[in-house]
This record gives C-alpha cells, structure tokens and sequence, in this order.
C-alpha cells in the first residue's frame, strides 16, 4: 500500500476573546511572525506568507485553498489541533466550519493538544494562563463532543475506526481508563471502536509501548529535541573575549541553534523501536518569532532538499511501515509559521518544500 502524508494544522490565526485579553485586541500568529528579526548572518527571518498571505481562517476560502494547494502536493489530509479544557474549547472555530458546512472535501483528523496554556510565548512558562483539569466524567464529555467529528465521512480512519491523537499522553492521570472509557462510548455510539494514538511529543513520552497506556501506536514527532546532536557553538575567538568579560552575548550561546542536516542524519540513524510507531518529518524549525528575549530553537541550513531526503528515506523505510496498519507519514507542519516549521510557501523557499513532499511520493 503507498504511503500517505498528514500535515499537522495549526487552526489559529483567528482573533478569539481569550487571546485578545491575554495578548491584545486581534491578536494572532501573525503579530509574532511579522516581527521576528535574524539573529546572526544566514539566519533566516522573518518568514512570510506568500501563496496565501496573511490570511484568516474564520474565511471559508481560504480553508479551501490550503486543501486544493495540500492536495495539489501529495498531502492526504489535515491532523488538527484541538484545544479541550474541561468542557471549554479554545481555537475551534476553523474546524467546526469544517465540520458544520461539509467544506473543504478533504480528509482530516483531530490531535488533542492537552498542554496548559501558559505564557511560554515571551518566556514566562510558569504562568498559566488556562490549565487543564482531568476527570473520567470530563474524559466521557470530551468524547461526546467528539463524536461529530468521528462519524464525518472525510474523517480518517484505520481499520474503520477513527483515528485520534493525544499530544501528551503522559498528562492523563490514568489514560488506560481514559482510553477504555473512550473506545466504549464510541462503540456504545456505532462506531467500530477508536484507533488512538499517542504522541512522543517530549522525552518523556518516548520509549514506552503504547499499549502500556491504551494506545495503538506511538508518532514519533519531530523533532525529536531528546536525540538531536549538541547545538552550534560560538566561535572560539568570542569564548575568549567572553572570559575576558569583554564579549557581547552571542546568539549561540544566548538560543539553541543546531544544524539541520546534522539533526536529519542523527534522526535517521536511530535505531527502530520494536512498537507500532508512525514517523514523522519535519521541513523547519525556528521559533525565534516566539522567543523575541532567547531561549530560541533554531535548526539552521533547513532547505528544501535537504528535507527532501528526510521524507524519502522515511518513506522508504518499509520496515517501519510494515509495523503499521496503514503506511502514514506525518509532516510538522502544515502551518506553524511562529515556529518556522510550514509547507505553506513563503518567500524565501516559495514551492520548495511542497515541491519536494509531491516529488518524495513518486
């Protein structure tokens, strides 16, 4: 059976009450992403939107050219975020569209990004602005909310059985009873159970079967800051004057600045895991337009081909697609632009990143 790519989504760019009152009036994406600067010679910044520009996605139009523009390239659906917190949903108002006007026909599923909300985007992780609270009676709720969204025919299935992610499985006080009582209200509601998977978002979330914690399988989402060689370092000359207390911060040492084709060799040279576990590439990574005061991750050198080569030897990794009920191929992503990391063009690299994802296919 021949592969098929999911790009994850980010359904931001859309003003919502929240972000206004925690960021701004008409606060999206958008604002941290325009104003990004480079930090050192090559560095590439800002990225800015060219095919689509600085869109909206509360407009129906613009949620049916990133399907025609995916499609056009090879990518067989959408892995949404989506944002639950105890009943409260947050950014859901691009997927409901989808769900309620049956537009765009394209193919979709949902990842649970159960993550609180906290102010990491200027550095202040430790304020939470929104946080999440577990409860077998609000994991029954989640569910039924679900629903909808499950018995969509444009759903994506395995086996039949819809296919969910949780983004941090290990947040769950006991997800083997979270994904029992899941499966069993699916069932109880006509589907042919749930095909859940858990993300190995963080360190913490790798090298555990899945099954240990009710899951299928395991996505090995990328990248993978737990196996990545050690980040770029500043030159010696600037180590020297630094002790000399006679340097100004360089931005290596003030970001965490990696070399892509470092990180692509070390990703591809990892040993298989002996569990079912989806891969995953990604084209970029720079969330410099997040971190305007350090602390930044940069994979610097990222370029079309280079990415290009990541995705083919992936998908030609028949052992690991062997371990898989269905040979699915995960791209982060379509659309995280505040974290550099976006097949939708820019222009910089404009279709070369699509270009490569369509040629990996053939």
């Amino acid at each position: 059976m021949k592969p098929k790519l999911l790009a994850f989504h980010l359904p931001q760019y859309h003003p919502i009450p929240e972000n206004d009152a925690w960021w701004g009036p008409g606060f999206t994406e958008w604002r941290n992403v325009a104003r990004a600067t480079p930090l050192f010679p090559g560095h590439y910044q800002p990225h800015l939107p060219a095919d689509l520009g600085y869109y909206d996605l509360r407009l129906p139009e613009v949620r049916q050219q990133q399907a025609d523009l995916a499609r056009q390239y090879g990518i067989h659906g959408f892995c949404y975020y989506h944002y639950w917190f105890s009943g409260k949903q947050l950014l859901e108002r691009p997927v409901a569209e989808i769900l309620s006007s049956g537009q765009p026909d394209f193919p979709f599923c949902l990842c649970w990004a159960n993550e609180n909300w906290t102010r990491r985007w200027d550095g202040q992780d430790q304020e939470v602005l929104i946080a999440q609270h577990y409860s077998l009676a609000d994991d029954e709720a989640h569910l039924r909310a679900l629903l909808p969204y499950f018995h969509d025919p444009r759903y994506i299935r395995i086996h039949n059985k819809p296919l969910f992610l949780v983004y941090c499985a290990s947040r769950l006080p006991d997800p083997r009873a979270t994904t029992a009582l899941w499966r069993q209200l699916a069932q109880q509601d006509g589907l042919d159970s749930l095909y859940l998977v858990k993300v190995e978002s963080f360190p913490t979330e790798r090298n555990r079967h899945p099954e240990l914690d009710g899951f299928d399988a395991a996505l090995d989402f990328q990248p993978d800051w737990g196996s990545i060689p050690p980040p770029l370092q500043p030159p010696l000359r600037w180590k020297l004057l630094n002790k000399l207390g006679l340097a100004r911060p360089h931005p290596f040492s003030t970001n965490y600045v990696f070399s892509y084709p470092d990180v692509v060799a070390a990703m591809l040279a990892r040993p298989p895991v002996h569990y079912p576990r989806f891969s995953c590439v990604t084209p970029s990574w720079d969330n410099t337009a997040r971190r305007r005061h350090g602390g930044a991750h940069i994979l610097h050198g990222s370029t079309p081909s280079a990415y290009g080569h990541w995705l083919r030897t992936v998908l030609a990794d028949q052992q690991t697609l062997d371990q898989l009920p269905e040979p699915l191929v995960f791209i982060n992503a379509w659309n995280e632009w505040a974290e550099g990391n976006h097949l939708e063009p820019d222009l910089q690299m404009m279709h070369g990143f699509l270009q490569q994802t369509a040629a990996s296919l053939h």
